[in-house]
């Protein structure tokens, strides 16, 4: 499988987990029908997160669940894939190029596969040959929201209902004793900004490579060491999205500086947010410079498989594909 990018961050510190939007509809509905509440939240980062086994797909703006409707995802064989995705391209009127020319009104692609978020028929169950099928008009609706590097997170796991978490802290609450980082590039870290200056921030910490990858546009910008405590106990696959505004405490990793509010989503594993927190660190310094490029849509991602290259218990993980060069 090959990897044009990777997007996503590290962790965040103590954590004030409290449900979001869990008072309202989370079980499937039937089937062509959705929620459209937009006006619960006028303006934030977007973040859409579909469930395999529940069929359904559920839209946060800052951290407010505004939308939510069934799915029809891909068969066996052709499942649709699970992982952290952006929207790489979008058209109102799209043919596909793989099946026949089959219509795919309101296109929001999320891998040069073939694979995209579109409106077609939904008969209450997996039936596509990899996309997710939403309901026309709900199509229809979702496109006029969402724009080009829009966070797509798909679980296979049962409604995953995200939390708000207070203030970074795993990878942005750096140890001070760097000797304590017992990898190779131990109290090492690379950082070239000049390579992609503007653009989404997204970063990968990769539990397998012990690594810390950081994008910027989809173009590599930097990379430091991971220290992870019993590293043999899984990390579990977690995926942040940082929220507009500040939360009342300071910022676990540099104290003087107000911490920021987060959007978390675990996408496996039984590690909760608080273990995390624990157990993942990098170099102050590193986190400091960090602290400076996070921006409300900065999307961070954890997991346990190698970034690029595969490995025996390991297979490598697809985040997210730069835009089509």
């Amino acid at each position: 499988m090959r990897i044009r990018s990777i997007a996503a961050f590290v962790l965040l510190g103590v954590f004030l987990a409290a449900a979001i939007a869990a008072d309202r509809q989370t079980g499937p509905l039937r089937a062509g029908a959705f929620l459209w509440e937009p006006e619960l939240s006028p303006s934030g980062p977007l973040v859409i997160i579909v469930s395999l086994p529940d069929q359904t797909l559920s839209a946060y703006r800052n951290g407010v669940r505004i939308a939510y409707s069934n799915i029809s995802s891909g068969v066996p064989g052709r499942r649709t894939p699970t992982g952290v995705f952006t929207i790489l391209e979008k058209e109102v009127t799209h043919f596909s190029n793989k099946y026949n020319r089959a219509p795919m009104p309101h296109m929001q692609r999320l891998t040069w596969q073939g694979v995209a978020m579109h409106g077609g028929d939904l008969p209450g169950y997996p039936a596509s040959h990899g996309c997710i099928r939403l309901p026309r008009e709900f199509a229809k609706q979702l496109y006029s929201i969402t724009t080009r590097g829009t966070t797509v997170v798909v679980v296979d796991e049962n409604a995953a209902e995200p939390t708000i978490a207070a203030h970074p802290g795993i990878l942005l609450s750096g140890r001070e004793n760097q000797a304590d980082l017992s990898n190779p590039l131990d109290g090492e870290f690379e950082w070239n900004p000049e390579r992609s200056t503007e653009g989404p921030i997204t970063i990968l910490a990769s539990a397998a490579d012990k690594t810390l990858y950081v994008y910027r546009n989809g173009i590599s910008i930097g990379r430091a060491a991971l220290h992870i405590e019993n590293p043999q106990q899984p990390l579990g696959g977690h995926a942040f999205t940082m929220l507009e505004g500040l939360s009342e405490t300071p910022s676990a990793f540099v104290p003087d500086r107000p911490g920021h509010k987060w959007m978390a989503v675990r996408t496996g594993g039984k590690t909760t947010l608080a273990d995390l927190a624990r157990r993942v660190h990098i170099a102050p310094e590193f986190t400091a410079t960090l602290y400076d490029i996070v921006s409300p849509g900065t999307t961070i991602v954890v997991t346990d498989a190698p970034a690029l290259g595969s490995s025996p218990t390991a297979q490598p993980v697809l985040l997210m594909e730069a835009a089509k060069q």
